[in-house]
């Protein structure tokens, strides 16, 4: 069954927040907070090691309750069904989109076509776990007898923003292996990363669903070219796997048919990293915190699947994106965690949001004529504070943030996290409060810039009242990060229904290959 097709703006709860917007869109955050001391309470959930804080924003109890509604209206709780369920929800490719089984543990059956896809996905789990123990032991070795060293993952887009963000966020948990990520057509990329790498002890990992992408296959045939100046074709089979479903072009290529990873076309590209896209995930940190980063991601799905909107996470995270998109005329969103692990995390979400959300037109095939998507950006704090906080806190825009932190440093160096956490505290608060300028006149008054007081006044009040939700996380690991990617997921989706679009295609991506394609045949 299809998803129920529902133009947001002619529900009544859309009309209701138009008007319900009329009336709060001056309101001023400090007066929620004085009118209702338990606010922050009533706006923070708590899932697991994960609490999020949403009450730092431009919203009331009757704006939720709106919000609610509109989900209500747009049949999110029948979409959410079919997500799970198997229906093809992925109209226009007539897929399924069942990213969700990759991570599931429970024992019922899910169905595609009637066919039970659990023993397979479970399978390829085991053939990752087993591949993995093998290569990190030492016992599966390159072609000359040595132990590998050195995983290089090839792939671009979904194959590689993915499992390089999530290599890189976990780096605390990693083994002896040194991972690299080739992805770009620049041939400098590729040509920088192979000069520090010796053939006999690197693993090149290979991923592309169908083995025709551009970007990944000529970064192959390099690579390959490369290789075989040390070694023959007879021995790619021990340095090279591949994760795709096309094995004719993989057994070509020359990669041993033991050493190919499947994929299920029900599974897209920037919600893989959780299948065999994930091997280099799995080599990179073992297969036991592999599991564990599956199962964060499970738990959130439970939690999304199972509770009521009010109490839902994903559901309030769309809900509030929604409200400054469509109300706020709010065009962009900014993800700052405070660690530098998540450096990646910014182009990851761009991929999934952008490239889910991005289009114009209607499940119905018609033109919207209201906001859809979001622009993403973001990087760490604390490095953005001397970057874009500036616009975020002074500029002409209103740009929702998230932010995120954890409780607990990974190195245990307290100095170092105790000024990081306050920095974390200390945005979301100046953010909120601002500076008036009596604040500003006092302040200036007692450091004794009492002469340049009217000439400096304007430029140093902060009008504040600007909007940001919290992630407080305990401390970063494979399972609160599973936690937190899954989370991210379910709100793409659930703004995808609510907005009334087709969020798993990305017909928009193909049209510069076309033409790419036919300037080189010219």
């Amino acid at each position: 069954m299809s998803l129920i097709n529902i133009n947001p703006t002619k529900t009544t709860s859309w009309k209701e927040l138009i008007k319900h917007y009329e009336e709060i869109k001056d309101v001023q955050m400090k007066s929620l907070f004085l009118e209702d001391s338990d606010r922050k309470h009533k706006m923070s959930l708590q899932f697991e090691d994960l609490n999020f804080d949403f009450s730092k924003n431009r919203m009331t109890e009757e704006t939720l309750d709106l919000l609610t509604k509109l989900a209500e209206e747009s049949k999110l709780d029948d979409a959410i069904k079919k997500y799970f369920g198997g229906d093809k929800i992925n109209v226009t490719e007539n897929r399924a989109v069942l990213h969700t089984a990759l991570r599931n543990i429970d024992p019922k059956p899910i169905l595609v076509n009637g066919h039970d896809i659990m023993p397979e996905v479970n399978q390829t789990l085991d053939k990752i776990k087993g591949f993995t123990n093998q290569v990190v032991s030492g016992e599966f070795k390159g072609y000359s007898g040595k132990p590998f060293t050195d995983i290089v993952n090839i792939g671009i887009g979904g194959s590689d923003l993915g499992p390089n963000m999530v290599v890189d966020a976990l780096h605390y948990y990693k083994n002896h292996l040194k991972t690299h990520f080739v992805s770009n057509i620049d041939g400098d990329h590729v040509s920088k990363v192979l000069k520090e790498l010796n053939p006999e002890t690197t693993l090149f990992v290979i991923v592309s669903k169908t083995f025709t992408t551009q970007e990944t296959l000529t970064n192959s045939e390099t690579i390959k070219k490369w290789f075989l100046q040390s070694a023959t074709e007879n021995d790619i089979q021990y340095n090279f796997v591949a994760v795709s479903t096309n094995l004719e072009k993989v057994k070509a290529f020359g990669i041993d048919e033991d050493n190919i990873f499947t994929m299920w076309n029900w599974v897209g590209g920037r919600y893989s990293l959780w299948s065999a896209v994930g091997l280099t995930i799995s080599l990179a940190i073992g297969f036991d915190n592999f599991r564990k980063f599956l199962d964060g991601a499970y738990a959130m799905d439970q939690h999304f699947k199972n509770t009521k909107f009010r109490n839902n996470i994903p559901v309030i995270q769309a809900m509030i994106s929604i409200w400054y998109n469509n109300f706020f005329g709010s065009e962009s969103e900014v993800v700052i965690p405070y660690t530098q692990y998540l450096e990646k995390l910014a182009p990851f979400l761009q991929q999934l949001s952008m490239e889910s959300n991005g289009k114009s037109v209607d499940r119905n095939g018609e033109k919207v004529d209201y906001q859809t998507g979001n622009i993403i950006w973001g990087n760490t704090g604390t490095n953005v504070q001397h970057a874009f906080m500036q616009l975020v806190h002074q500029g002409t825009k209103l740009i929702p943030v998230d932010f995120i932190g954890f409780e607990e440093s990974l190195y245990g160096n307290k100095d170092h996290h105790q000024k990081l956490m306050a920095n974390f505290y200390a945005q979301a608060e100046a953010l909120f409060a601002g500076k008036t300028a009596e604040e500003v006149h006092l302040d200036m008054k007692f450091t004794g810039d009492s002469q340049k007081i009217n000439a400096l006044l304007p430029f140093k009040v902060f009008e504040g009242n600007r909007p940001s939700n919290a992630f407080l996380i305990k401390k970063l690991d494979p399972r609160t990060l599973g936690a937190l990617i899954s989370s991210y997921e379910h709100k793409t989706f659930a703004q995808g229904i609510i907005w009334n679009i087709y969020s798993f295609d990305q017909f928009g991506v193909e049209l510069g290959k076309e033409l790419a394609n036919k300037l080189l045949v010219k």
